[in-house]
């Protein structure tokens, strides 16, 4: 049998590799300008690789009864993991999927298909652009993972954003967001406050010693209107193969306290990681 070789295509934004992994038959990473995306398993697309993709998956397990469907929006698209994961956790949920590289997703729909019967929509657009157009209480969940280059870009950052994120959002819904940062934290704590505007439930789920100030790396912010189930996340997240620390309550609002929100005309993108950060080969 002929063994999977590597696919490279420039995009729309840079220039996308898909790498075969050679421990697991079917599984594929997605780089972009040499930058780790994404990571599919088309055999299993419940596995889910990277460390704070597995958070954000720990989440949509505990947001609704097991194996229920949900609407979901994802402001992002790469290799469409956690929509895959979605699709056979959470079997007819359905799915909308904004991203704003086209030939990214014709790669990636041409050599990764979805799962059989995923009710998966993609559009490839801007994403607070196609989120200011969506209907008003439309998904569930709204996952945010936006990247231009290695930084998120600095419209999604404001309190303007977030306004729209929870107007789309359901009275119960839950907003996600994998974001960059490293010690001091000013961008986490701004994002913090920017989502404190409008939803008084928040936590962060991240690495212990990203926590302590250790290393740059991504942390997982969720928010909501209702309390969220921390027991079972800080179980599930202490359990994974990467453990991760939920903070939320008084210990979120200290780490959180003097951080102002942010407004379009003062936002900025995310920090830029030290070299080497997430790069491979």
């Amino acid at each position: 049998m002929s063994e999977p070789i590597p696919v490279t295509r420039v995009v729309d934004h840079g220039t996308a590799k898909l790498m075969p992994d050679v421990d697991r038959e079917r599984a594929w990473l997605l780089t972009v300008d040499g930058a780790p995306q994404s990571y599919v398993d088309l055999e299993e697309p419940a596995h889910l690789e990277f460390e704070y993709v597995r958070r954000l998956g720990h989440v949509l397990d505990v947001l609704a009864e097991p194996g229920a469907p949900v609407d979901a929006l994802h402001l992002g698209g790469g290799a469409l993991t956690l929509p895959r994961y979605l699709a056979v956790t959470r079997p007819g949920s359905r799915q909308h999927v904004v991203e704003f590289d086209r030939r990214l997703l014709e790669l990636v729909t041409g050599y990764l298909p979805l799962p059989v019967g995923a009710d998966v929509t993609l559009h490839a657009a801007d994403a607070r652009a196609w989120l200011e157009e969506a209907p008003d209480d439309s998904a569930d969940v709204l996952v945010a993972d936006v990247f231009g280059g290695s930084r998120v870009p600095a419209h999604l950052t404001s309190v303007a954003y977030v306004r729209e994120a929870a107007r789309v959002l359901r009275p119960d819904g839950v907003y996600l967001a994998n974001l960059p940062d490293a010690a001091p934290f000013a961008f986490l704590r701004s994002q913090l406050a920017t989502l404190g505007t409008r939803f008084p439930e928040l936590a962060l789920i991240a690495e212990p010693g990203m926590l302590r100030g250790r290393r740059f790396g991504n942390a997982v912010l969720a928010a909501a209107h209702r309390p969220l189930d921390i027991a079972r996340l800080s179980r599930a997240t202490a359990a994974d193969a990467f453990p991760a620390r939920v903070e939320h309550g008084a210990a979120l609002r200290d780490f959180t306290a003097g951080a102002r929100p942010v407004r379009d005309e003062d936002a900025v993108p995310s920090p830029e990681p030290p070299a080497g950060a997430f790069g491979i080969g």
